[in-house]
This record gives structure tokens, sequence and C-alpha cells, in this order.
């Protein structure tokens, strides 16, 4: 019977090699599937390159390979990544331009939102089931995302929109291959990152490197053949990355896992201090996981030639366009919104143009409760989300409040970042311990053994301290230098033209 039900949800040929190293066989099947897609990438670059062969084998190859490996990860549940996205290119073809954007974003959501119920509540109690929804995630973003852009660029005047937008703005409607080469291609399907559809064309056709070129040298620089750099260097630093991160998480998570803080009477019997410090361990060693994923997921792209972002002052190329993470800036980060910039940087890109900028009312709330909606249909999920609504709000009063009065000398400076650091770290440890144990009961628990003090102590400063509305905020950041205005593009890892 078991055997019967994995057969439909993914391939079982390395259910021997699952068995022998301990593993789940959906994570076997995902890693295995990366690193074909990793050599399969480097093939890609070399022989489907733009100047030996034209747009439309190279959408065909990568939508195929694409395909192929959803159905040897997910079976026939990899027909939802079809179904989604050809109800909402129905949507975008057959419905005006005026509102198809907000129609796209419901049907994708709303039909993630309909598998994840599924998935979890009817076919995940007692046997096995394949997360066929993280691809659509990633899937769901790209849609979302490219409705809008392409409602920017067919609705709205230049001067409506802003630099960001103008860059990524969409002026024509792409074919039904151009759609599913850019939702389905084997780059990205089983982990992402997401990516514009203008970024995600040009590598395709082979004119990325010739912007980037302009971009960095201020002038062509040759054919494109000529002036490919190459991601080995890249591509090996972090395949190196990837393997450290697994080693650590497979070592050290399985001796402190998050939940044995929850639910082991020992910990949960030891003194405050302890258990802050275990839990900060436990997920310092959870952490890895996502690094590795995400880290091995850039690695593929950049291996296929996409993901270069010009040159750093020292002539190297940049492989950073599409990155999801920087691990260090995560590890060292002193505020949780610095924390969450360096976490995941594609989705908060995505929650950032889709619903921050464009909601009119409480943006900050409306974007965590997305992000939730997004996530899953756990409850875990949305305690960590809520949480982190408080958290953030509390984080913007001190840092307005306090921040000016230890800017005085360099080592009051370095007391306000050791302080905020270890503030940061906490909150992000006590914040999404739900979303690590998914389940209400033992997030409440931990919460209780904690006396909800971060819930409190937040609820208290966004009370007692004054913060800027959005609307002074966005005017202050209006009045910034075009110097400032493009330091802070290219944190975002999406630079904006020009005109």
């Amino acid at each position: 019977m078991a055997t019967e039900t994995t057969s439909c949800t993914g391939s079982t040929v390395l259910q021997p090699i699952s068995e022998m190293i301990d593993l789940p066989l959906d994570q076997v099947n995902f890693v295995v599937c990366q690193l074909f897609a990793l050599f399969t990438a480097c093939w890609f670059r070399l022989y489907l390159h733009p100047s030996k062969t034209s747009p439309f084998i190279r959408h065909v190859v990568a939508t195929l390979l694409g395909f192929y490996l959803a159905l040897f990860c997910f079976g026939w549940y990899a027909l939802h990544f079809l179904v989604q996205s050809g109800l909402t290119y129905g949507i975008m073809i057959f419905t005006g331009l005026e509102h198809m954007h907000r129609y796209s974003f419901v049907v994708a959501l709303g039909y993630l939102m309909l598998c994840q119920i599924t998935r979890v509540y009817v076919f995940d109690y007692g046997m096995y089931s394949a997360d066929f929804t993280g691809p659509m995630m990633v899937i769901t973003q790209k849609i979302t995302s490219l409705a809008f852009e392409i409602h920017d660029g067919l609705t709205k005047k230049e001067e409506h929109l802003k630099p960001s937008q103008k860059y990524l703005a969409v002026r024509k409607m792409p074919s039904l291959l151009e759609y599913l080469s850019y939702n389905c291609n084997f780059l990205g399907i089983l982990a992402g990152p997401t990516c514009s559809y203008n970024d995600y064309i040009a590598f395709i056709e082979g004119t990325g490197y010739q912007h980037k070129h302009l971009e960095s040298n201020g002038k062509e620089n040759g054919k494109c053949k000529q002036s490919d750099p190459s991601p080995k260097r890249d591509v090996i630093l972090k395949m190196s990355t990837c393997a450290l991160c697994l080693l650590v998480y497979l070592t050290f998570y399985r001796i402190c896992p998050v939940d044995r803080v929850i639910q082991d009477p020992y910990f949960t019997s030891q003194p405050f201090y302890l258990r802050v410090l275990y839990i900060y361990l436990s997920m310092l060693c959870l952490r890895p996981k996502y690094y590795f994923v995400w880290t091995l997921a850039d690695a593929i792209n950049n291996a296929a030639g996409f993901g270069f972002n010009g040159y750093n002052k020292d002539g190297t190329p940049k492989w950073d366009m599409i990155s999801n993470l920087r691990i260090l800036d995560i590890e060292f980060a002193t505020s949780f919104k610095s924390f969450l910039d360096n976490w995941n940087i594609q989705t908060a890109l995505w929650l950032k143009r889709v619903c921050y900028e464009r909601c009119p009312y409480h943006p900050t709330a409306a974007t965590f409760l997305l992000s939730a909606m997004w996530h899953g249909v756990y409850p875990g999920y949305y305690l960590t989300f809520v949480s982190g609504i408080g958290v953030t709000l509390a984080a913007r009063a001190v840092r307005h409040n306090v921040r000016q009065h230890f800017l005085g000398s360099s080592t009051h400076k370095l007391i306000y970042d050791v302080i905020t650091w270890a503030s940061t770290q906490i909150a992000i440890c006590y914040t999404v311990v739900p979303f690590v144990v998914l389940a209400v009961g033992p997030s409440l628990r931990f919460y209780w053994s904690w006396y909800f003090c971060l819930h409190l102590a937040c609820v208290i400063l966004i009370l007692a301290l004054p913060v800027k509305r959005r609307s002074s905020r966005e005017n202050a950041q209006e009045k910034q230098s075009p110097a400032q205005n493009s330091i802070t593009d290219s944190n975002c890892n999406q630079k904006e033209k020009t005109t």
C-alpha cells in the first residue's frame, strides 16, 4: 500500500538510497534532481547558447526539462503546475487589462491555498505525500508578478510608474510558450528563485549580458559571445557553501532540534537564560537547511548563465541578481528588518512589489498576512507572521527613537550594534518557533514558557514610542539624492534603468 502511494507522488527509483542514508525519499529525489539540473544547466549554457540556437529552442528545452523534473519528484501532482499556469494565462488573454492583474492574483493564490489545504488536511495524515505545493509557491510569485508587470506596462503611463516599476514593466503579452517557460523552466521549477519576466527573457534571448555591460562600463563591450563572463568561480563557491551547510545541518540539528525546548521536561525546567541560548543554537543549526536549498538553486541558475549582475570594483563578475539570501548579513543582522531583507530576498521583493507598495491601508499588516497565506495553512505560519507584525513595528519605533543617541562615537555605535544584534537574534528565534513546529498547541506552550514576554514588550514599545507615518517616510525618501536611491536599488538586487 505504501509503495503504491509513493509511486503516485513521485519516482521510487531512489528508494534504496533513501533507506541507506535514512532520509525521506522526497528529499533524496529533490537533491538528486537539483544536481541533475546543475549539470544540465552547464550543458544548456555551452551547447544551447543564444549565439548557437534560437530563443524558441531554448524555451522548449527549458520547459520540457522542467516538467520532467517535476514529474520525477511529484508524479502526477505536477499537473497542478500546468493547471495553475493555464488558468491564469487564460485570464490574462481573455479578460480586460484593467483588472487582469487582480483576477490573476486571486486565482493563482486561491488555487495555491486550495492545494495546500488538500495536501495538509486530506492526504498528509498517516501516509507519504510529496510537498508539490513548494514549487507552486514559486509559480504563484511568478504569475502574480508578471500580471502586475503587464498591467503596469500596458495600461499605465511612464510618469505614473515608480523607477523600479518602469524597469519591470512588460510591454507586450507573452506567448503561451514564453509563459510556461518562465513559470516552469528546469532552472527554478523545484526551488526557484523568483525572477522578473524581463530578466528571464533577456537571459533566454542572450541580451542580459549587454545590458549589464552597459550599466557597468557605460558602453557596448563586443558581441554576446565575446562578452559572456564565466560563472565557474561563483558556482564552485556556492556549491562549496552548499556542502558545508548540508554538513552542519545533518550533523548538529539532530543534536539540538527546536521541539526539544518545548517537549523535553529537562529543558523546560532549565533557567531562562539557558533556554534562550538553546533556542538560538537550535535555530543556528536549522538555518543551514534553507541556506543549502537556496544556494544550490542560485548555483543552478548561474551555471546556465542566468544571474549576471555586472562587475565588482576589482573587475570580477557578480552573479547575485537573483540570489535569495546573504548568509553573513543574516547571521550578523542588527535589526529585524535587516534580517528579513537578507532572508528569502526574492520573496521579500515580491511581497514589496505586489502588496506593500500597492496597498493603500496598513501595508505592513497586509504584507505579513499575504506572506502567511502564501506559505501555507498550518496555524504556526499565522502565529509567526502575526507576531512578526508587532516585532517589526516595535523595532521600527526603537530605531527611530533610540538609534541617533548612539551615533556620537564609534564606541557607542558598537555597543548599540551588539545590543541590537542580540535583540534581533532573540526576536527571530522567538518569532519563528511556531513556523518550525507548525501546530498551535506546542507554539502556545513555548510562548507561555516565555510568558509572552516579547509580545508584551512589543505592545508597550509601539504604544510608548512615536513613529513617523508611512507617508512621511516616503516623502523623506523622495528627497534622497539619486546616488542614495541607486544604492538602495542595488541592495534589492534589481537595477533600475535610468531614463
